[in-house]
Formats: C-alpha cells, structure tokens, sequence
C-alpha cells in the first residue's frame, strides 16, 4: 500500500430528498456538489436511497396498502448506468470530486426488482463502481432485494482506499471486516432518517455507536451521511393519518458527522436539520494506532480465526447451453447461433448487474 500524505476535504450531506421525483433529486444533489467543492471539498458523502427516497410507508401502513407506493418508488427510481448517473457523473467531474451517494436502482433482469445502492463517482467523472445493500434491515424487506458479494469492494484512489456500508450493514461487523481487510482507510456510513423505531431507540446515537466502532477498530476515517425529514416528505406518506404524523415527526433521527481513526468526531454532530459538515482526512493519523491494535494485521490470529467472503456475482439463471448440432456444413445454423447469441446477452445482462 502506497503512502498518501495530502490531506484532503471530506463533506457529509444532511438533506432531504425531493421526495420521489428521481429529476428534481439529482438537481439537488448537482447543487450540493458544487456547493460542497466550493467549499474544498474533494470528497462528498450523500445518504442513503438520496435518489429519489426511503419507503417510509413499510413502516406506517400495511404492506397491501404500501404496495401501490411501492409502484410510485419504482417509477421514481433509476437505471446504473443512466441518464440520471451520467449527470452526477458530470457533477462531479466539473467539481473535480469524489462522490458517493444512495439511490434506488432498477435491476435490469426483472421489472419491478429494487436495490438500495450506493455508487462510487471518481472525479474524473467514471463510476467506479456501486454497492447493493447485503440485506434490507427489517420492514425494508418489503422493498428491496439483497445484493450479494460481488459489490463488497473497496476502491483505490488518489484519496486513498475507499468503501462504503448503507445504514444497518454498518452493524453487521463481517461486512465491516471485509472492506477493511481490502484495505479500506475512508469508510463512508449512509443512513436515513429513522423516527420510526421502536421508542427506546435513539438513532442518533445507534449511528454514533457504530460509526466510532467502525473508526476505532479499523483505524480509519468514517464518513456519516444521513437523509433528513422534510415536511413535504411527511405530508406526503403520513397525509391525515394523525398516528402516521406522529411517528414520522420524531426528533432525533437523523445524524451526519465525521470520524477519527480514533473514534472521535472531528465535528460538531448535525442532528435533524439539514447541511453539510466539513473536515480534514489526513490519512497519516491511522498509522500510528495500528501498532496498538491492527485487527487486519498484526493484531489478530490468522491460525484460528478465517472469513470466506464469495465475491462472485449471483444471476437469476444459470444458462447452460448443449452442444451445437451442426449444419451439413460443419457450422451451427443460422437458428442456433441466434439462441446462443440470446443467451449470452442475458448472461452479460445479469452479469453487468
């Protein structure tokens, strides 16, 4: 691993999303880029499914009666790649930025499949690559399907090596352990806002717990990003439902912020409202707590403890082809060679997935 000794900007956005309107959304998130570049910024963190939205209605009615937003959301999401991915491509391209946002992308093999995704932007303007949330935390299980291995990576760059968890993945500590043992220096925690837990759960400080966790142990800056609770939002899923209101109006559910590769904040906590918080990741600082404890290196046993990560991707179908029967000729016809064709395009499809 090469040396990065330029200190940079990382920023953490706390906003809200235009609420299902996956256009408008991406505006925002244009506007936020440039916002957050003026400002120094060389790496900006959205939050979670930021285009264009969270299913808050799994929380607040049925799932007959969610259904129909569920058709809202996946009309309101997005293909990767496309059009709405070209223009954050270019957003960050023209900011000379790192960006890393959650959207609700369509799979392609299926319509009406969702994946809560957060994709990598370089600043030259390539997509490095997304990750597909491993397993939608509880209600979201109504929404979205689970990704699979082949998305748990960490990315190289000039900043340095960085990686990505969406919201409860950032609990699940195997998951934690496999972008740090690839390396991982810049971890980047998107959430939503979650008034709707259970009373005696405080999302503020779950997000805190788990992001100083995640710093401490693996030495390495987090960077949390988090959406907030618009009254439009609320309006729209909770209507006159006063019980609805209620839950969605909780205080203290949204918290942005950035971490030390101590497990200290290095800036003042953004709880609820809405903005972006600032701060310098110089990666020289994780150095020297890794020869205290280094659980991807010295600080661990290697001879008893080992994690299997399957990184390979997980199709819908497996195709498996017989042998061509061959034409008088000696060649497959014109037939057999259209099939063969058919199914390896839906073998790419899948495997572009």
């Amino acid at each position: 691993m090469r040396a990065y000794s330029t200190p940079f900007i990382a920023a953490a956005v706390q906003a809200a999303p235009v609420y299902l309107d996956a256009d408008a959304t991406v505006d925002l998130a244009c506007a936020l880029i440039r916002e957050a570049a003026n400002e120094g910024a060389r790496l900006i963190a959205f939050p979670e499914v930021f285009v264009a939205g969270y299913p808050y209605w799994n929380w607040t009615m049925t799932p007959v009666e969610g259904s129909a937003w569920y058709e809202r959301l996946y009309l309101a999401s997005i293909d990767v790649p496309g059009p709405h991915v070209d223009r954050l491509r270019a957003a960050a391209r023209d900011a000379n930025c790192y960006v890393v946002i959650g959207v609700n992308e369509r799979g392609r093999h299926s319509y009406g499949v969702l994946y809560n995704t957060v994709l990598f932007i370089g600043a030259d303007g390539n997509l490095l690559g997304r990750h597909r949330k491993l397993v939608p935390t509880w209600a979201e299980k109504l929404t979205w399907t689970g990704g699979d291995g082949s998305s748990l990576n960490v990315y190289e760059t000039e900043l340095g090596p960085l990686g990505a968890l969406a919201c409860g993945e950032n609990t699940n500590t195997l998951a934690r352990y496999a972008l740090l043992a690839q390396g991982e220096l810049i971890h980047v925690a998107n959430y939503i806002a979650l008034p709707v837990a259970p009373k005696d759960y405080d999302m503020v400080e779950a997000i805190k717990v788990r992001a100083a966790a995640h710093s401490f142990e693996g030495k390495v800056f987090s960077i949390v990003s988090c959406s907030s609770l618009s009254e439009s939002i609320i309006d729209t899923v909770a209507g006159n439902d006063s019980n609805a209101r209620a839950l969605l109006e909780r205080e203290h559910s949204a918290f942005s912020g950035i971490f030390g590769p101590d497990g200290r904040l290095l800036t003042e906590p953004l709880i609820d409202r809405e903005g972006i918080v600032y701060a310098q990741i110089d990666l020289r600082r994780c150095i020297q707590p890794k020869q205290m404890h280094d659980i991807v290196g010295h600080y661990n046993r290697f001879d008893i403890f080992g994690v299997t990560v399957d990184k390979r991707a997980k199709p819908s179908i497996d195709v498996m082809e017989a042998a061509a029967h061959l034409s008088p000729e000696g060649s497959a016809s014109a037939t057999e060679r259209t099939t063969e064709a058919t199914f390896k395009r839906r073998e790419d499809d899948h495997h572009a997935q």
